[in-house]
């Protein structure tokens, strides 16, 4: 710490021309906040699915060889040649990783003075590091009783849970589907439909994971794994009317599996007979890539109304509007400890983050392994 700004190691993620990703914790200076700007102290920032992609890129984990110290780290990986063209943009770039994060303000310029020594949360990017300077309006002041454990996955899984809500209003829609639904996204998402009476049908992948959510009060539960999956599915529709879906596998046969649902529900309470299906537009978003493969589906048993895209956090805010978007975090801000309480499996420093068993682990992207990174841990 000097008068120039304050000392720390973040974790950069680098490929370079010739295709070497090199993984590493990189001793950085965060300049002097401006004026309207703020220091945190990083204390708590999650590892969410977005963040593996920026940290690995296309890289080949099972290439991956391990060097440095067990205080320093080094991972390098090696990424297809067909791959390059597509990830130009940032080859020789060192980029920093970790989209949201909480810690406690330690500098402010002269109109944030009111939060130093404040626990806030912040969404932006760089957040796999020791500091962090960023705007004041855009940090989010955790509530009292709250720590910055509780504010560290504040905002993509809150406000991707919230945005899919909004968005079936904004649609005309008046019931979700969700996939791979016993995460901790869809964990929130099932409370915040419970709270505010919206049908929900939650398709998960295995037993286990139906019993958690119907532990959890979810009234409409699909196991993919079943045998009877296509009728259940089908009959949870025909009950909740949904016709609106986020899918989080993205590749395989499943969003096109919902929409077949979607209109075999539809043609249940059909009046007539209509060759073109039902006149009802059913949509379905992918928002993830748990499955990296193609999407695929058959094009008969859906009809004609429908509608395949994708969905993405910030865009889908933007097109929410600005004051939506503020309502959504005064929520948030409410019920950071109970609808949006995040549950973690393990909790690791910048430099575990980057040991072999554990980049194996949160690479896994298993349902209910959720990794929390304390940056203040473990680098003496």
């Amino acid at each position: 710490m000097d008068g120039n700004g304050l000392h720390g190691l973040e974790l950069r993620s680098r490929i370079s021309g010739d295709g070497v990703l090199e993984l590493s914790l990189q001793e950085t200076t965060v300049p002097e906040p401006a004026a309207d700007e703020i220091v945190v102290r990083v204390e708590a920032t999650p590892i969410n699915p977005s963040d593996i992609g920026v940290l690995l890129g296309p890289a080949a984990l099972d290439t991956a060889e391990f060097a440095g110290s067990a205080a320093r780290p080094v991972v390098r990986a090696q990424v297809p040649a067909a791959a390059l063209t597509a990830i130009a943009a940032r080859l020789d770039a060192s980029l920093p990783v970790g989209n949201e994060g909480a810690g406690t303000v330690v500098r402010a310029g002269a109109e944030a003075a009111h939060l130093l020594g404040q626990q806030v949360a912040v969404f932006g990017g760089a957040m796999w590091a020791q500091y962090r300077r960023a705007r004041a309006a855009e940090c989010l002041v955790l509530p009292a009783g709250t720590t910055p454990r509780d504010g560290a996955s504040w905002f993509v899984n809150p406000m991707t849970a919230l945005g899919f809500v909004e968005t079936m209003r904004q649609e005309g829609h008046t019931a979700l589907v969700h996939t791979a639904a016993a995460s901790n996204l869809g964990q929130m998402l099932n409370r915040i439909c419970l709270a505010d009476g919206i049908g929900l049908v939650n398709i998960v992948r295995s037993p286990r994971q139906a019993a958690l959510l119907r532990g959890h009060g979810a009234r409409h539960v699909v196991d993919s794994s079943a045998a009877d999956f296509t009728a259940a599915l089908t009959a949870a529709l025909a009950e909740t009317g949904a016709t609106l879906g986020f899918d989080a596998v993205g590749g395989g046969p499943l969003a096109g599996q919902i929409l077949a649902a979607m209109e075999a529900a539809a043609r249940q309470t059909a009046s007539a007979y209509n060759h073109y299906g039902s006149a009802r537009h059913k949509q379905v978003y992918l928002y993830g890539r748990l499955d990296t493969g193609p999407t695929t589906f058959e094009r008969a048993p859906i009809g004609f109304a429908w509608g395949l895209g994708g969905w993405l956090l910030m865009p889908g805010l933007k097109k929410l509007g600005a004051a939506t978007e503020a309502r959504l975090r005064t929520r948030v801000a409410a019920e950071l400890k109970s609808t949006f309480a995040s549950h973690y499996s393990a909790e690791i420093s910048l430099a575990e983050a980057l040991r072999p068993e554990v980049i194996r682990a949160y690479c896994r992207r298993a349902t209910g392994e959720k990794f929390l990174i304390l940056p203040q841990q473990g680098l003496g």
